[in-house]
């Protein structure tokens, strides 16, 4: 177990490295400048002034050496100051994280109420009315995009019904609707994996013979089934995750919720290189560890499964 979680940790190293190249290329291939967007509205810097403040801001200079100097200062813990803002980009992102990390396990602990749920039952009946009915709810779920829904939930529950605030983060009444709208959309592929995972774990032998002996249908399910399904659903669950802080970046634009999602669709607008480099590998760094942590919980789970 060591060794391995030893030889993953170094392979997130490469990941990261890569991830840093791809997101430095990336965003100033995006068409705009930033120097240009800060001057949109007033008189364009004379040479001099553009001159002094590529110097400021990291810009000046071929790419490479401009990444080379990013990465220098990133491994001495700066992540660089916000063009906008001039604040520290470790700053500004450490005052909208824990929103967003509010914002994720509520999604996540509605994803696997509904999924774990609905999936459970609709294996157990299988073929049923319910079966039916939750994997027809499933595909809608899938299909209909989460900025739609976040609408439509916003129209029902705040502007029709007023139960419901749209924008900020004061109460936990504000955490409800993006939650739900993140959490509803999740847990359709929740529901859909965990059902086939159930019906194949029910159809193995141990199974049948559990029943043969005279055991509770419950015990059953939820004691011999139940635990050798989960194995799939919970590599699901850590790549859901990931699509659960992806989609913070829409939702929490949708509802104004602040965090690093609406922080990083504003940083992007404004073309504000260190604060959407710093986002993004906050959020890689982020997935890559959960991923090794779906990965430990194999063995805990399942004493089949060998580290090696």
């Amino acid at each position: 177990m060591t060794r391995f979680i030893i030889y993953r940790v170094i392979s997130i190293i490469p990941v990261v490295i890569g991830i840093t190249i791809a997101v430095f290329v990336s965003v100033r291939l995006v068409p705009g400048d930033p120097i240009d967007l800060m001057f949109s509205n007033s008189a364009k810097p004379t040479p001099e002034r553009r001159a002094q403040m590529e110097r400021e801001m990291g810009l000046e200079g071929p790419m490479y050496k401009q990444y080379v100097t990013y990465m220098t200062n990133l491994l001495h813990g700066d992540m660089g100051k916000s063009y906008r803002t001039k604040r520290d980009v470790t700053e500004s992102i450490r005052t909208r994280v824990g929103n967003t990390v509010k914002l994720t396990i509520c999604s996540l602990a509605v994803a696997l109420v509904i999924g774990l749920t609905a999936g459970i039952l609709s294996a157990t009946f299988r073929n049923s009315w319910l079966d039916r009915i939750s994997m027809l709810i499933a595909v809608a779920g899938v299909s209909i995009p989460a900025f739609w829904l976040g609408l439509m939930f916003i129209l029902l529950f705040s502007v029709k019904l007023g139960w419901l605030p749209v924008a900020g983060a004061r109460t936990w009444k504000h955490l409800v609707l993006p939650s739900l709208t993140l959490g509803i959309v999740v847990s359709a592929v929740l529901a859909r994996i965990t059902r086939a995972s159930m019906i194949e774990a029910l159809s193995q032998d141990y199974v049948r013979t559990a029943r043969a002996k005279g055991l509770r249908e419950s015990v059953v399910v939820y004691r011999h089934a139940l635990r050798n399904a989960l194995i799939p659903v919970i590599t699901i669950v850590g790549l859901l995750i990931g699509s659960l802080l992806a989609g913070a970046f829409i939702i929490e634009a949708v509802y104004g919720y602040p965090g690093i999602g609406l922080l990083a669709v504003n940083a992007l607008q404004t073309r504000d290189f260190p604060l959407i480099q710093g986002i993004v590998l906050i959020i890689a760094l982020t997935y890559v560890v959960i991923n090794l942590l779906v990965d430990i919980l194999y063995g805990l789970i399942d004493p089949r499964i060998k580290f090696s």
